[in-house]
């Protein structure tokens, strides 16, 4: 590893474990990719070749984890599409069966000790913000992952149909968007405003819970933006390029 303006850049033979160390977030990375925790003595490129990964596309999201963006959007190979999917329903799976419901039971449990008005507002603030974040992942797992992996498959040869004739990924640029930045309202709503009444460790565990959240949603975006959105660019051109 190397460190560089306090930013630790991860490389082919750093230690996964030196690497979960030094980030601690990149535990939920390895679950994101599939790969178990029980890691030993393996270097990156030791576990990429044993889960089938690439090492570009894996050190390329480490370092996004470590604050590290791309200098440049990289040239990916389409046999990555389906590691970078599942990574990302992956992500959609943990934020909506453990994420969300963990939050709401800080909220509540907040409520039981502290019945001020403000306490349920939260609640509603966040229910209205949980509905927009699953109606938004809902759109990528039903509509915009479908057709890419078909898209994917056509320029494979691996089918002929095209389920998604008339969709691009210029639609799903104008729908995409940050979905992390009302979690900086709530948190300080419950920083600097909300009334405090015997619920400080309530508060810090739900404090850390949405500042894990805020974390992976943001590197979820960029995955999106510097990787899956500039691939599927290229898809599409050369799938209109053969259809000419």
């Amino acid at each position: 590893m190397i460190t560089k303006k306090n930013k630790t850049i991860v490389q082919t033979k750093t230690k996964i474990s030196d690497a979960i160390i030094a980030n601690p977030y990149l535990m939920l990375m390895l679950e994101h990719f599939g790969v178990k925790l029980e890691v030993r003595e393996k270097t990156i490129e030791q576990i990429c070749n044993e889960y089938n990964i690439s090492t570009k596309l894996f050190l390329t999201i480490v370092n996004l984890f470590n604050g590290i963006k791309p200098a440049t959007i990289s040239e990916y190979s389409f046999s990555e599409i389906k590691t970078i999917l599942t990574y990302l329903k992956n992500c959609h799976y943990y934020y909506q069966n453990e994420k969300y419901p963990q939050i709401q039971h800080f909220i509540q449990q907040i409520y039981k000790v502290n019945n001020h008005a403000e306490i349920l507002m939260i609640e509603r603030f966040f229910n209205e913000y949980f509905k927009e974040v699953t109606e938004h992942l809902n759109y990528e797992n039903t509509v915009v992952f479908p057709y890419v992996l078909n898209l994917n498959n056509i320029l494979a040869k691996l089918t002929s149909q095209n389920i998604q004739i008339n969709y691009s990924v210029v639609e799903y640029k104008e729908h995409h968007n940050d979905i992390e930045e009302k979690l900086t309202d709530l948190k300080n709503l419950l920083i600097k405003y909300l009334p405090q009444k015997n619920d400080q460790q309530l508060r810090r565990q739900l404090l850390f819970s949405l500042f894990e959240l805020e974390h992976d949603l943001k590197i979820h975006s960029q995955i999106e933006d510097t990787i899956l959105i500039p691939l599927v660019e290229k898809m599409e051109h050369l799938q209109n390029t053969t259809n000419d």
